[in-house]
């Protein structure tokens, strides 16, 4: 839908502007230079387009106002719990290295990228270390995808032994929903074992359903609780007991890195999100990377090729015995990968474990801040320190004012933060994920802090206040279950709400 000129809006309406008007253009197109059109034929030629004049100016202010509406991590605090939404440094994006990069080919011949596959062999053996395993590979695009490949490398385990039984995947009630999803397209049933009081796996649980059916266990430790599941040597006791395999979600591992080791626990498979731990970003659903590595006899079933080196140089190796195969065109996501080894060699060792210590204590130190608020509690284990986020149900404000958690996220925007994440994990009731990562400081903590608290003080004495937030955004608050609807639903135009304007293009 085209909309021309101006909406001559009653005294209490707001006024309404449109871009588009007849005879606007940003580019001109002569008659010699459009040869394209004499090659289609007149009946498959459109005789009006239905898309906006606009001059080139128009496009530029309408898609600036955009990104001054979007909020990233470069403008603010961004604590989505699970999601470690840290600072990306700006080396990493105007390093000349990364230039160089944009311009090879993955067809080129070995000798001509020996630089590229020097920095790929490095960075597997500075995350193996990390992690505790033996090898990696960079094929995944993405820690979903990694999950994936993990999975199949479970499953194809288990077949070349002949264990065809093997049919059962054990996943804890508070995992990512990623989780449940790779197994079940990998091909295994998923068996779910509660947590326990402490918000941990539950042992006893665990006996109960293992068995010669079971493939394995998906975990991430520090679990989505934020709690180090320190019964994990036992854990991996019991599984392997049973033949079946250990695979750690690396989604979490920023509250452990640099001071314990998957591999120490007891996994034999990991997978690491480049865009969370290791600061490449996270972007619009991509580029994203994901690496999958393995120790052991897991190792022959990485999907191929790996990095390896000779006397000649570094090549790619496709011996790989049992290798899942490729899981997607060429050698991975390098570019996120180059940025993550920037990162960690600017940190150092010493560095990456700093890291973890400083999200720690900030994760901490925001507990501090709100414990005791009324109508808000912490579940599961309330005395033991968490790690790199905190889960805290407000399930109590809800019963005593009908504000939900959904509501707080709304009124934070009004206080100039992002919202958490909301609703997750299932296991508790109206509940705020909140993950602050290392990036954060002091002041911004405390900010935060005191904005929940508002909301919170607001809730028991104008709810309905709450209710209608936000106020101050481009948007006001939508119709979440219209929002949920078919594209017919929507306008097929946009529509943004400033300052009591409508503009619309």
């Amino acid at each position: 839908m085209i909309k021309k000129g101006f909406h001559q809006a009653k005294w209490d309406e707001p006024l309404i502007y449109y871009y588009s008007r007849k005879g606007k253009q940003g580019f001109y197109i002569s008659e010699e230079d459009n040869l394209i059109s004499k090659f289609i034929p007149d009946k498959m030629l459109r005789k009006e387009l239905e898309l906006p004049s606009v001059s080139e100016i128009d496009v530029v202010r309408h898609f600036t106002r955009l990104s001054q509406m979007n909020w990233g991590v470069d403008l603010g605090t961004y604590p989505l719990g699970s999601c470690t939404m840290k600072y990306n440094p700006k080396f990493n994006e105007y390093n000349p290295v990364i230039t160089k990069l944009r311009k090879i080919h993955p067809n080129q011949p070995l000798s001509t990228v020996q630089g590229i596959l020097k920095i790929l062999y490095k960075l597997e053996k500075w995350l193996c270390e990390i992690t505790g395993m033996e090898r990696a590979s960079f094929q995944p695009a993405a820690g979903a995808h990694a999950e994936l490949a993990g999975v199949l490398m479970m499953r194809k385990y288990h077949f070349i032994r002949g264990e065809k039984e093997r049919v059962d995947i054990i996943i804890p009630d508070s995992a990512h929903g990623t989780n449940p999803a790779s197994a079940s397209m990998g091909g295994f049933k998923v068996v779910t074992i509660p947590s326990n009081n402490d918000g941990l796996v539950d042992i006893e649980a665990l006996k109960t359903v293992i068995s010669n059916k079971t493939a394995g266990i998906m975990l991430t430790n520090p679990n989505t609780l934020g709690l180090f599941e320190r019964n994990i040597k036992e854990i991996a006791e019991i599984v392997h007991e049973k033949g079946g395999l250990l695979y750690y979600d690396g989604a979490n591992l920023n509250g452990i890195m640099g001071i314990v080791r998957p591999g120490d626990m007891g996994f034999d498979i990991v997978h690491l999100n480049i865009h969370k731990t290791f600061s490449s970003p996270h972007g619009g659903g991509g580029p994203g990377a994901g690496v999958i590595l393995a120790r052991g006899d897991l190792v022959n079933y990485l999907p191929a090729p790996l990095v390896n080196k000779n006397s000649k140089g570094y090549y790619w190796d496709y011996n790989v015995k049992y290798t899942i195969g490729r899981i997607r065109a060429f050698y991975g996501n390098i570019i996120p990968l180059i940025k993550a080894y920037y990162y960690l060699l600017a940190l150092s060792g010493k560095g990456i474990r700093y890291v973890t210590n400083i999200a720690v204590l900030n994760t901490n130190y925001f507990i501090s801040l709100i414990r005791g608020i009324r109508g808000l509690s912490i579940p599961y284990s309330v005395n033991i320190p968490r790690k790199h986020e905190v889960v805290v149900s407000v399930k109590k404000l809800y019963n005593e004012t009908g504000i939900s958690a959904l509501d707080i996220a709304k009124s934070l925007l009004d206080s100039g933060v992002h919202p958490p994440t909301i609703y997750f994990p299932l296991i508790v009731k109206e509940s705020l994920m909140i993950e602050f990562t290392e990036s954060e400081s002091k002041e911004d903590i405390e900010k935060y802090a005191e904005s929940i608290k508002n909301i919170i003080r607001q809730a028991y004495h104008e709810k309905e206040k709450v209710k209608s937030n936000p106020k101050y955004t481009s948007i006001g608050r939508i119709d979440e279950v219209k929002a949920n609807r078919p594209s017919s639903y929507i306008p097929s135009y946009r529509v943004f709400l400033k300052r009591g304007k409508k503009i619309i293009i």
